[in-house]
């Protein structure tokens, strides 16, 4: 009986990938908004040193006030961006729902929160009507919000001059419930001496529920899954169209709260208002670590890069430099987070 010839070798099993533990700095190398938080360190120091106003507690409260005005719209924006989309009407919609709240009350004769539900209505089914036109027709999301932008710049203006005659609405500080409805989107909440307003609160809150959304619920993944692939997503059971449709409505129920801070902040609106804003909340994701191509970011990043726009235009006023350079250092920090934010991603994937 002869002997069995012994086996040949054979490497060895690579170890589960699901088994291998990652060390703190592949975690934070991997992290999104990595590049946004030291960007945003840089632009802080610099002030500091530059400005000898900007450390002050006065100057810091608005300093959040203005980062924060930009952050209830930049977070919805960027999950919407994670999800492989834009809407280049969230500008507009922010004048659209103040103007539907403010008008509405006065030419109802009503308690002013009946206007307030009524925005949130009209607003969340604006959000409805950007998501169903892009699940339902072949136009990317640029086309779509893009007319959806025009039609709701025209309509803010018809109808404003429509209802009031002029280009602005009519005051409703007198009005039942505007007190307690300025109370909850526009009151001054006083820390220390210093006055805080409440739209940081607002801020922090949007930003701590959408990473909640984002990290420990199903629909998080779906939004990566979404726009990381579409068809894939389809393919493993995603539900593209809902998930789409939920992120519209997002981006609308930030612009409702945007919209409420500027109605009852300065009680009358100007119909023109918030063109061009969209752009900026855009910015704000990008710099904040979003991928314009989808499935990669964190509304963390969004919050930082929220900061770090309000640390630059406040910041260049406490400098007392021109004001006219606002957007050169805009323009010139998106394209250097863009760059950063690439080698942060080249050297996590290095490090995997």
């Amino acid at each position: 009986m002869s002997a069995t010839a012994p086996a040949p070798h054979q490497p060895a099993k690579a170890a589960d990938e699901r088994l291998l533990t990652t060390s703190p700095l592949k975690k934070l190398l991997g992290r999104p908004e990595l590049g946004s938080v030291v960007g945003a360190v840089a632009v802080f120091l610099f002030f500091a040193i530059i400005a000898d106003s900007f450390l002050q507690a006065n100057s810091i409260a608005t300093v959040l006030y203005a980062a924060s005005t930009i952050g209830i719209m930049a977070v919805p924006v960027a999950l919407l961006m994670i999800g492989g989309e834009f809407d280049l009407s969230a500008g507009v919609m922010v004048t659209t729902s103040a103007l539907m709240s403010s008008m509405f009350s006065y030419q109802m004769t009503a308690n002013v929160w009946v206007g307030v539900g009524v925005s949130l209505l009209v607003t969340l089914a604006i959000g409805v009507f950007n998501g169903v036109m892009l699940i339902r027709t072949d136009p990317p999301s640029f086309i779509i919000t893009l007319g959806t932008f025009l039609m709701l710049t025209g309509m803010n203006l018809g109808f404003t001059k429509l209802i009031s005659g002029t280009v602005s609405t009519k005051s409703i500080s007198d009005m039942e419930g505007f007190a307690s409805a300025k109370d909850v989107f526009a009151s001054t909440i006083t820390i220390g001496g210093v006055d805080f307003k409440i739209t940081i609160v607002w801020w922090l809150a949007m930003v701590a529920i959408a990473t909640w959304i984002l990290l420990r619920t199903r629909a998080g993944n779906w939004i990566f899954a979404v726009g990381g692939g579409e068809q894939a997503a389809r393919a493993v059971g995603v539900p593209v169209g809902r998930t789409k449709i939920g992120l519209y409505m997002g981006v609308a129920f930030g612009a409702w709260v945007s919209g409420q801070h500027l109605l009852f902040n300065y009680d009358v609106v100007q119909s023109g208002e918030g063109v061009g804003n969209e752009l900026i909340y855009i910015i704000a994701a990008v710099i904040g670590g979003c991928l314009i191509t989808g499935g990669y970011g964190s509304a963390v990043g969004a919050a930082v890069g929220a900061l770090i726009f309000g640390m630059t235009s406040k910041g260049i006023v406490y400098a007392e430099w021109n004001p006219d350079w606002f957007k050169f250092f805009l323009g010139a920090m998106l394209l250097l987070a863009t760059l950063l934010n690439a080698w942060v991603r080249k050297r996590a994937e290095a490090t995997k």
